[in-house]
């Protein structure tokens, strides 16, 4: 019942620690996570609307410059001067040494005639009355057109300027070279899935995307999303593939540049981030759950084994009750048996006296009543020094020094045992010096201590052995040996045979407080006990008593 109480206890312990430790790891790092993802979106989204900025403005600058030198030599040639081929010749090669990326120049009437030509098609001749771009140029003066096919059926775009002289309007018109003006726009591009191309306000490219599509052909972006600034939107492109496009309006809202990134390039750093804040938040989280688990378990563990001791403790205290009450039942009952035993040494000194007349001295049985007698005085008094005895060592006293004799306290000790030895066949033998003085101490405490050593010793062998007893005087010390041929007890436990608790018994055999108890009485004598053991031979404690001569009286 206890195991499944500590178990249901480790499972809670273990459940609620894990929850208040790991709810604030997730939810801050799906806070650090969200931010930093926030952040890094805003950080990308504005660089590539600097990207489409910067671009933007060096498309229009590229326009404007090509625009200005084209009206300079308008402005700075008369009519007669530029439909001069060889003087236009000369024009043109001025404006690419200056500038370049033109193809072409042409000189066109106000009818619509190309009267002057340089460039490598055959336009001179052809009429361009009827085409859109003829009309906005003579209405606004200066005109860039959007790519068109026109006459030599390939993509291009033209600026073009009006010059009026008195009554007479001519247009000079320049081609400029699309493969320059698509590598000035493609400089944006960033990448392996970076593009940047031009649209149109209906949304056909002006230069060649880097992937699906062609000039002059329809974009899938709507261009009606783009504002008048800078604008960054992301929808999925034709592989379903989420992109980020970012738009700047050129020509004053006729062209739209377009810098467009795969979101899934853009977030490589986001998404290694969140690889390693996942890495680290798993780390934390089995770091977490292992030290929990290990601690919770220590814990639990500490707490059966205290629990375990204090079960044991409890039975201890019970015993020692137990003890206690028999200890003074015992003193009862000595008292009791004394008072009989009176009687019976009384009566049997009677009837020795009885014996001594003359009609007894004549009885044929006269020496058997004697040795009769003889053994009833012998067993009574036998039965006395057992009841005395076992009240010296039953009886509760304070510490107190008294003549001690100790090796007469050995032999009251063998005698209490010495039924309990012949019982299982166990033999004590003792060599015990002649020389021993008389100390100052405390007899039933000495004798508490020998009964637990010897009732040890009868324990560790069980049955069939041998207990020698030995006494001897070294130095200022009474040593005591208490020697048995039992097991022994193994290296690794022979420093724990003295704390409290500790026993080599069977569980429920031993309280494993005979030999601390035996221990600390001996400590405040002011001597030692000592154990020698070998597993296999045996085992020899030896008792210390410091001689202490008592006062004279």
């Amino acid at each position: 019942m206890k195991t499944s109480l500590y178990k249901n206890l480790q499972r809670k312990i273990i459940i609620i620690t894990l929850l208040v430790s790991l709810a604030p790891l997730v939810v801050l790092g799906a806070t650090i996570y969200y931010q930093f993802a926030r952040m890094y979106g805003e950080k990308i989204e504005e660089q590539i609307t600097y990207r489409a900025t910067a671009q933007a403005e060096a498309v229009e600058l590229f326009l404007k410059e090509r625009t200005a030198i084209l009206c300079a030599m308008a402005d700075t040639h008369a009519f007669n001067d530029m439909t001069d081929e060889k003087n236009l010749a000369r024009i043109f090669e001025v404006m690419n040494a200056r500038a370049g990326a033109f193809v072409d120049l042409g000189v066109i009437s106000k009818s619509g005639q190309h009267l002057a030509y340089v460039g490598p098609y055959d336009l001179k001749g052809l009429n361009y009355y009827q085409h859109p771009w003829f009309d906005d140029v003579m209405s606004k003066g200066v005109y860039i057109s959007n790519v068109y096919m026109g006459y030599r059926q390939s993509p291009h775009f033209i600026i073009a300027v009006r010059r009026q002289e008195g009554l007479n309007s001519w247009i000079l018109r320049a081609t400029i070279d699309p493969d320059i003006f698509d590598n000035i726009v493609r400089s944006a591009q960033v990448g392996k899935t970076g593009d940047a191309y031009i649209l149109d306000q209906k949304g056909a490219y002006q230069t060649c995307p880097r992937f699906n599509g062609e000039i002059l052909t329809q974009s899938h972006l709507n261009t009606r999303v783009f504002g008048t600034r800078t604008t960054v939107i992301e929808e999925k492109n034709v592989e379903e593939k989420k992109v980020l496009y970012a738009g700047s309006w050129l020509k004053d809202g006729k062209w739209l540049l377009v810098i467009s990134q795969e979101t899934a390039e853009e977030m490589t750093g986001l998404f290694a981030t969140r690889v390693a804040e996942v890495v680290i938040i798993v780390c934390g989280f089995l770091t977490i759950i292992f030290a929990t688990i290990f601690t919770t378990r220590m814990i639990v563990k500490r707490l059966r084994e205290t629990d375990s001791r204090m079960n044991e403790l409890n039975a201890q205290l019970i015993q020692s009750d137990k003890l206690a009450a028999l200890g003074k039942m015992a003193a009862g009952v000595a008292h009791e048996i004394n008072n009989p035993l009176a009687v019976i040494i009384q009566l049997s000194g009677w009837m020795e006296d009885l014996l001594y007349e003359e009609e007894f001295k004549k009885s044929n049985n006269y020496k058997e009543y004697k040795q009769a007698i003889r053994d009833i005085e012998n067993h009574v008094e036998r039965a006395r020094k057992v009841v005395h005895n076992m009240l010296g060592y039953a009886r509760k006293m304070e510490p107190r020094l008294e003549d001690v004799d100790v090796n007469s306290t050995l032999e009251q000790t063998i005698d209490l045992l010495k039924n309990y030895a012949i019982t299982n066949n166990i033999e004590i033998t003792t060599a015990l010096s002649d020389d021993l003085p008389i100390i100052a101490s405390d007899q039933s405490q000495l004798q508490q201590v020998f009964l637990n050593l010897m009732t040890n010793a009868i324990d560790a062998i069980g049955s069939e052995g041998l207990i020698e007893v030995t006494s001897r005087v070294v130095d200022s010390f009474i040593n005591v040996d208490i020697t048995d041929n039992g097991p022994g007890i193994p290296e690794d436990k022979q420093k724990k045979v003295f704390d409290p608790f500790f026993t080599t018994k069977e569980a429920g055999e031993g309280t494993g407080l005979g030999l601390w108890v035996s221990y600390d009485i001996i400590a405040k004598m002011g001597g030692s006990i000592r154990i020698k053991s070998e597993v296999g031979k045996g085992t020899t404690f030896t008792v210390s008593v410091p001689v202490v001569i008592p006062e004279k009286k």
